[in-house]
């Protein structure tokens, strides 16, 4: 980035680094630089949501989300930055579709399972959010210190 201060690819390389180390604000820094020298890179939208949504940033991260729904192809993470969102904001219905759709993509995904089963949880499906939540651990076993630290019970 000394080099060429240009170099979007650089910030957000970079942004996903921070990310890593849960370091949310310095990769929001990062994927904001990124998005203003070269707005149609890959993940920089769905990264900043992300970074923005663990911040408490709702309603800017939730725009980011939207954008890179509408600018590309659907990927998991995207779906699952929504969902927390929409977790953290109290609209559950909405929170428990986006972390069906990141699930129907990555079956996988421990974060989408777990804010599922914490939505299903908060809406009195007990079961339903038991079994994800379970899941979600079986896949990650920290997954709940995870979203204690996103700032959701």
């Amino acid at each position: 980035m000394r080099l060429n201060p240009n170099y979007g690819e650089a910030f957000a390389n970079r942004a996903g680094a921070y990310l890593k180390q849960n370091d949310f604000a310095r990769a929001a820094q990062d994927y904001d630089e990124a998005i203003r020298l070269k707005p149609n890179l890959d993940g920089v939208w769905s990264g900043r949501c992300w970074s923005r949504a663990i911040l408490g940033e709702l309603q800017a991260a939730l725009e980011d989300c939207n954008k890179a729904l509408q600018s590309g192809p659907a990927n998991a993470a995207t779906y699952d930055s929504r969902g927390l969102i929409y977790l953290k904001t109290g609209e559950l219905g909405a929170a428990i579709a986006d972390y069906s759709s990141a699930l129907r993509i990555d079956p996988k995904l421990a974060s989408a399972l777990y804010g599922r089963g914490l939505a299903k949880l908060k809406q009195g499906d007990k079961a339903g959010g038991n079994i994800d939540m379970a899941a979600a651990k079986a896949i990650q076993g920290s997954i709940g210190d995870d979203f204690t630290r996103y700032g959701v019970r």
